[in-house]
């Protein structure tokens, strides 16, 4: 097991939504959580969040990893460690990708070694400046070809995967290299947007901007399946290779949904995994509509051999059975018995801080703003999952439910797959009228489950549908 300590020179951040209700009680993280102090762990605080490094003496460090791998706080490493990186770079087909994310490393970190894994094709792509190619006659997909390269050279400590055509921002060695101090730590990623390319269609680039799947956000965090950050793209990934030893690289089986997997597996093997966007890098979105579906629909396709390999871990679905419980009775139109269970379950979490009114208060309302908030993950998920399973109920109700429970739940699936969309367009602030983003949205969706559908029904396995408590 590394080290779970986090190292004396780093300084933390505290999360910002991190809750005091006392100085020695902290709530939040993702799932949330309630973190009690000692007078010397508050004081310890206190001075973590003024500025002051995580400082010497175990108690400190244990401290820090906790908040750390909650999400409470998140670490600021000090200057990068005397570590040798090496880039690998999996290719197929796009010797202009190939060269444009071969200049970017060589404006950003010039003479870093570079090994390119041509995976097949046809012709060859040729490489330019000092990377060093192997090339393989058949392609064998892209787990195996990042495995054949960092297998290769085997002199870099961390191993930096980076997808053909994606462009790196510069200081990302330092931003990225700097985490790895932290002897506990397996691999870091950067936020990865999407960049249009020449031919792509406005509306493409307006949606691919704001709802790449390879983007994972604004928000800084730990990586594990329940986090807010659940998982990392391989766009860009640096990973130590003694991590990569210990759980034995990609699984070449996989043809999606491999770098999900191997996230999992380093979390699972006690390793930190952590997600850094203030480092930039951005990967080319698709150029046609045909394209962007097909990509989408390949990414469904992996959530069922995700869901063997790691269970409950690749639900589509996170979320309270209470939360749940609420909505469906506002769904089946019973507003009444939804706010009961709403503020049954938030007294309920309320009475776990005892005496301690201030932190009783805070749960409550954590409790309850959680009901509101988990209504659009149970949206996404009808629309990425369910759908197939929702529209028969809808047809039954038709049939055999009453007038309120009809319109109740007719426009609860309004709600989640056309309203949704225009809730989004609202938030998103794009050009694009509200119907025509909605439509959007809703393609996006139905192409990923389609694929989660294609995946379930050749596994023969349901194991994919099913959520996680």
């Amino acid at each position: 097991m590394p080290a779970a300590a986090v190292p004396p020179g780093f300084r933390l951040v505290l999360d910002p939504g991190l809750r005091r209700p006392r100085p020695e009680v902290l709530v939040g993280g993702a799932p949330i959580r309630v973190l009690r102090l000692t007078a010397a762990g508050a004081s310890l605080v206190d001075r973590w969040a003024a500025g002051a490094p995580v400082g010497p003496g175990p108690g400190a460090g244990r401290l820090a990893a906790r908040l750390v791998d909650a999400g409470l706080a998140h670490p600021r490493p000090g200057a990068a460690p005397p570590l040798r990186a090496t880039v690998v770079i999996p290719v197929r087909d796009d010797p202009a990708g190939l060269a444009a994310t071969l200049a970017s490393l060589a404006d950003t970190a010039p003479g870093t070694p570079v090994v390119v894994v041509d995976d097949g094709s046809r012709p060859p792509v040729p490489a330019s400046g000092p990377a060093r190619v192997l090339r393989r006659s058949e392609a064998g997909g892209p787990a195996s070809a990042r495995n054949r390269g960092w297998r290769a050279d085997g002199t870099g400590e961390v191993v930096v995967f980076v997808d053909a055509g994606c462009v790196l921002g510069e200081g990302w060695p330092a931003g990225l290299l700097g985490h790895f101090a932290d002897p506990g730590l397996a691999a870091v990623a950067p936020r990865v947007t999407s960049r249009a390319q020449p031919a792509t269609p406005a509306g493409l680039a307006a949606y691919e901007e704001a709802h790449s799947p390879l983007d994972m956000g604004p928000a800084e965090g730990p990586v594990r399946p329940g986090a807010a950050v659940p998982y990392l793209p391989t766009a860009v990934l640096a990973v130590r290779r003694a991590a990569l030893d210990d759980v034995g690289g990609f699984d070449e089986r996989l043809r999606f949904g491999e770098d999900v997997d191997l996230v999992w597996r380093l979390a699972g093997a006690g390793w930190r995994v952590r997600y850094a966007p203030d480092v930039a890098a951005s990967h080319p979105g698709r150029s046609t509509w045909r394209g962007w579906l097909r990509q989408r629909y390949d990414y469904g396709r992996s959530a069922a051999p995700l869901a063997a390999r790691h269970g409950r871990a690749a639900a589509p679905l996170t979320v309270s059975p209470w939360s749940v419980a609420v909505w469906a009775s506002a769904a089946a139109g019973r507003p009444a018995p939804a706010l009961a269970l709403a503020a049954g379950s938030a007294a309920a979490l309320a009475r776990r801080a005892g005496p301690d009114r201030a932190t009783a208060a805070e749960l409550g309302r954590l409790a309850l703003t959680g009901h509101v908030r988990a209504g659009r993950p149970i949206a996404g998920a009808v629309r990425r999952a369910w759908l197939p399973a929702a529209v028969p109920a809808l047809v039954l109700a038709w049939r055999f439910g009453d007038r309120r429970a009809r319109t109740a739940l007719g426009s609860t699936l309004a709600a989640a797959t056309l309203g949704e969309g225009i809730a989004d367009w609202w938030v998103c602030r794009r050009p694009a009228g509200p119907l025509r983003w909605s439509a959007w949205r809703l393609a996006d969706d139905l192409a990923y489950q389609a694929g989660v559908w294609a995946g379930v029904l050749k596994a023969r396995s349901a194991q994919a549908l099913l959520p996680r408590w």
